[in-house]
């Protein structure tokens, strides 16, 4: 398979999250495209599997270690890849996500977003995992788990210089993220109403850090929409990636009701 690779939510190829894209895997097998994916390295590799014509494909996405029902930087670095600009639709192991590709940027809109409780077991398994405390949690921002396509805990850290230290056991937060069906772990400090920094561990698909979230914007675009957080139509940015000297920039608007969009740049490396 032909492996292209881009930069996403960035126009500098040094920034932002890297992505693999096959945009020709039709016929390729689970097994083969985890072995691609192992192989480029990179947190997500997006596989184009079948284009149903008129813009319409089947996009799936492993990381190095496990298929992955939905990546929002594999997705935008997939539709600026794509000849095509206009609308495009991708069906996901999530659902339909519908995608305006214009040159050299996107916007996503994700499936129906969801937030649940996060019981204080969890919460305290998590936070002793991560070396954080409840007294390090901002109390106006509650935790709780976002879907938007696949799941995230949204923890808000009180400060900015709590979330700058992000020190972990892998294998404990591999273990738990596993059993618990999340894909990143959305660790947020709110900048002001409108701005938020992230960072996100994704030890349950085996990456460390990943610099530039998509799924994870779009999941925090819905926690504060359902919150009441944020009166809609609103928008905010995610910083992401600085602390890994790989800043990307994700702009999120939240409309009433429906999925989140979730806007960036992409570039080839």
């Amino acid at each position: 398979m032909d492996v292209l690779r881009y930069a996403a939510f960035t126009d500098d190829p040094s920034g932002g999250n890297p992505a693999g894209v096959v945009l020709d895997a039709a016929g390729a097998g689970d097994e083969e495209m985890l072995a691609v994916a192992a192989a480029v390295g990179y947190s997500e590799t997006a596989f184009v599997t079948r284009s149903n014509g008129d813009r319409d494909y089947d996009l799936r996405y492993f990381s190095p270690t496990a298929e992955v029902a939905f990546c929002g930087h594999a997705t935008i670095a997939t539709a600026v890849a794509l000849p095509q600009t206009g609308t495009l639709a991708f069906h996901t192991r999530s659902g339909l996500v519908t995608v305006e590709a214009n040159e050299g940027s996107a916007t996503l809109t994700s499936v129906e977003p969801r937030v649940l409780e996060i019981d204080w077991e969890n919460l305290d398994r998590l936070l002793s995992v991560l070396g954080w405390s409840t007294e390090d949690l901002d109390p106006s921002l509650p935790p709780r788990v976002a879907y938007a396509g696949v799941s995230h805990p949204v923890i808000a850290a009180l400060t900015r210089d709590r979330l700058g230290r992000l020190d972990y056991d892998f294998d404990t937060l591999a273990d738990l993220m596993r059993a618990r069906d999340w894909t990143t772990i959305q660790l947020v400090w709110r900048e002001n109403d409108t701005s938020f920094h992230a960072r996100d561990p994704a030890a349950g698909i085996g990456v460390v850090e990943d610099p530039a979230t998509g799924a994870a914007a779009a999941a925090l675009g819905g926690y504060l929409r359902e919150l009441g957080l944020v009166t809609p139509p609103a928008s905010v940015t995610v910083i992401q990636g600085e602390d890994m000297g790989r800043p990307g920039r994700l702009e999120v608007d939240i409309p009433a009701s429906g999925g989140i969009a979730v806007s960036g740049q992409a570039v080839q490396l």
